[in-house]
């Protein structure tokens, strides 16, 4: 990441003046990632709240433990290997909402089983309001996972989201009204949910299955299949055993 910094800061003065503050200062990618969080979700200096200072500790602590700096590289990779707008780690990690909101909301998990209850909604709220992406501390995200474009990306409560999944914007893994307890969607490994669709309760998304845009799912889908519609139903079995990896949106499987 450094050498892409590098080659940046060669050719474009405004990129280096950026990269100064918030690359080179540093010797690791949890070091850099907590910077760029703490600048991103730390309460103005009129308001009441968190610091930055404060936010880069906290955060830096968080990731340099190994399992979750493990998620974030995977989170990366993932970014790398399935976007094609992606053009390196570094305008990945400076600038994909998608990506920091993932890793703010592993930070607020973490908070969360740490029993920093406050530290983990102040991150969640912070997160939504910054990168238009809502995740609950509580939900499971498991790692490889992109948020392509991310807006509007709603994760609820008891969400289970396994490894090497991918979501696109507008789509909402929620409960189906004012029940308690286990009550959102679980998402299975190399799941594929294309932009806008809305997956309700507590439904399970089988493994390698592809969810199509704009699709409203209301029951189990079962895995290595493709749905689609409002209500969804089955229309076909995705091309390959892992869609989030291919990102293939396209429904005539």
């Amino acid at each position: 990441m450094k050498d892409e910094a590098s080659t940046f800061g060669k050719s474009d003065t405004d990129a280096s003046v950026f990269l100064n503050a918030y690359i080179d200062p540093f010797e690791t990618l949890g070091s850099a990632l907590s910077f760029k969080l703490s600048k991103d979700l730390a309460c103005d200096e009129n308001q009441e709240g968190f610091s930055q200072d404060y936010l880069f500790q906290e955060l830096n602590k968080t990731f340099a433990d190994e399992e979750i700096l493990s998620g974030v590289i995977k989170d990366l990779l993932a970014v790398k290997k399935r976007d094609p707008a992606a053009t390196g780690f570094l305008m990945t990690l400076l600038f994909s909402k998608g990506f920091l909101a993932l890793q703010s909301h592993r930070a607020a998990s973490n908070f969360m089983i740490s029993k920093k209850t406050f530290m983990a909604f102040y991150l969640q709220s912070q997160s939504s309001k910054n990168y238009g992406v809502d995740i609950h501390p509580s939900a499971s995200i498991g790692n490889g996972v992109m948020l392509d474009h991310a807006t509007g990306i709603v994760i609820g409560e008891t969400s289970v989201v396994e490894d090497d999944v991918s979501i696109f914007q507008d789509v909402t893994l929620g409960g189906t009204g004012k029940i308690t307890g286990d009550r959102h969607p679980k998402v299975r490994k190399g799941v594929l949910i294309s932009a806008g669709a809305k997956i309700i309760g507590n439904v399970e998304i089988g493994e390698g299955a592809k969810v199509a845009a704009g699709s409203v799912v209301l029951e189990d889908v079962k895995m290595n299949t493709t749905v689609a519609g409002v209500p969804a139903i089955a229309v076909g079995k995705p091309a390959t055993d892992s869609p989030a990896k291919t990102v293939d949106h396209s429904i005539k499987d």
